[in-house]
């Protein structure tokens, strides 16, 4: 499909078809991804409960990963979706190249001091004494793949901002189901405990990079080409700009994390490896909305760019009213089957399954919220809309979340670490409230 079929398909084709049509390849991609990330969380929960600690002590630097890779790749993803639909198709390729080697370049600083400072990285994650060593494997192993694992996830955004999201769902999936594949393979018929884990992430991150080369390259977008990045600083305000938000949500996710297992720490390995579990299952019920609001997000930047904001309204609010039903219904099932969801990952261990089963029954409380947060991000962030989608990608698991991991513990013990998150999702869902009733008016 040519540049010009795109735009006429974007701010042409009915709204709710053509959501659909681009959401359903990125909620396959999300699911799947969430799918892996757990199957990760399943096979490592057969070696102990301190090797299942591990990877949730590892999760906020792959938190990191993502966040420089979602920072790269909305930052440019949506200026190049803008200035597609105003038909500046050379901006929009230097603002890709741009966006794809920074971020290459930043994952490679990260293999770097990562692997200079791996135990002081491990410890300053949360973990403990006990974890160290299963950390410490898993680790080393994953920041190998974080230049790659970084640049894959701007080819991704990329592919979905210029309407290729078959070929972004494409390379993700790949991976994915490879990874499930390898990780039982490479933990227990090789013999290589946590430390497999880790290389089948890394070696399937690799493939899903190919393949999102490839896909590139298929889907006829936009060429990566390195010198494009002389006029770095030149873009770099705009990609700041798009990217912020992403930076800001991705980050204080890891921070989030991080906190989250310190305030765990105390109450032992048990704690740790239980959030861990939820965490993954909470993302995995969230993800289904994400992958909609990715495809509502090339509609929204099209059409903005070409002027036509009624039409950005409408995707807006049917997607607002399907993620609603979506996780009023998933969080209404995740209620009911807690305590089994938890068991899949850690049955052996009662201390895991009763910390996991209440945490886990007050996050699907405040579910169905986060879809109205999500959308107003998206919303904002796509059309360009700087401070309010930063201060709102912050709030969840970092304005409101960080605050509460750290007052409510004090006050309310082991319920206080359950209850955090479901607190600061209620706080961010009025923050939302209140931006979108002062914003919207403007847009």
């Amino acid at each position: 499909m040519t540049q010009e079929e795109k735009q006429q398909m974007m701010t042409h084709a009915p709204v709710p078809g053509l959501i659909v049509r681009l959401a359903v390849p990125t909620i396959i991609s999300m699911l799947i991804t969430s799918f892996y990330n757990m199957a990760d969380t399943f096979f490592v929960g057969r070696i102990g409960t301190s090797a299942t600690g591990a990877v949730g002590i590892v999760f906020p630097l792959m938190s990191v990963i993502q966040a420089l890779g979602f920072f790269f790749g909305h930052g440019s993803g949506n200026n190049v979706s803008r200035k597609l639909g105003a038909g500046k198709t050379q901006e929009a390729e230097v603002l890709a190249s741009c966006g794809f080697f920074s971020a290459l370049l930043c994952g490679t600083v990260i293999l770097i001091f990562g692997l200079l400072f791996l135990d002081p990285l491990a410890l300053a994650l949360g973990s403990t004494e006990t974890i160290l060593p299963y950390t410490r494997q898993y680790l080393q192993v994953i920041l190998l793949g974080a230049p790659y694992m970084t640049a894959a996830l701007v080819l991704n955004n990329l592919l979905r901002f210029q309407g290729s999201a078959f070929y972004a769902m494409i390379g993700i999936t790949s991976g994915a189901v490879l990874n499930i594949i390898l990780d039982p393979v490479f933990i227990f018929l090789f013999h290589m405990g946590i430390a497999g884990a880790a290389w089948a992430t890394i070696l399937s991150q690799l493939v899903s990079f190919i393949l999102l080369l490839i896909g590139m390259k298929r889907a006829g977008c936009i060429p990566l080409r390195v010198r494009h990045m002389k006029q770095l600083p030149r873009v770099i305000r705009p990609i700041f700009g798009g990217g912020l938000p992403s930076l800001c949500r991705q980050g204080l996710a890891s921070l989030a994390t991080v906190a989250l297992n310190l305030a765990a720490k105390p109450y032992g390995d048990a704690a740790i490896a239980a959030m861990s579990i939820v965490m993954r299952i909470a993302f995995f019920a969230g993800s289904t909305v994400i992958g909609f609001g990715q495809g509502f997000q090339p509609v929204c930047g099209f059409n903005y760019g070409a002027g036509n904001k009624e039409r950005v309204k409408e995707a807006f609010w049917f997607c607002v009213k399907t993620s609603a039903v979506v996780l009023t219904v998933l969080g209404i099932a995740g209620f009911i089957f807690s305590g089994e969801l938890i068991a899949i990952f850690r049955k052996e261990d009662l201390e895991v399954l009763r910390i996991g089963t209440t945490a886990l029954r007050m996050q699907c409380v405040t579910l169905p919220l986060t879809g109205w947060i999500i959308m107003n991000n998206m919303l904002f962030q796509t059309i360009g809309y700087t401070m309010p989608a930063s201060i709102l990608a912050a709030s969840r698991q970092g304005i409101f979340f960080l605050p509460a991991v750290l007052i409510l513990p004090a006050v309310l013990g082991l319920t206080g670490i359950q209850l955090a998150q479901p607190a600061a999702d209620v706080a961010a869902f009025l923050l939302a409230l209140v931006f979108n009733l002062k914003w919207m008016k403007k847009i």
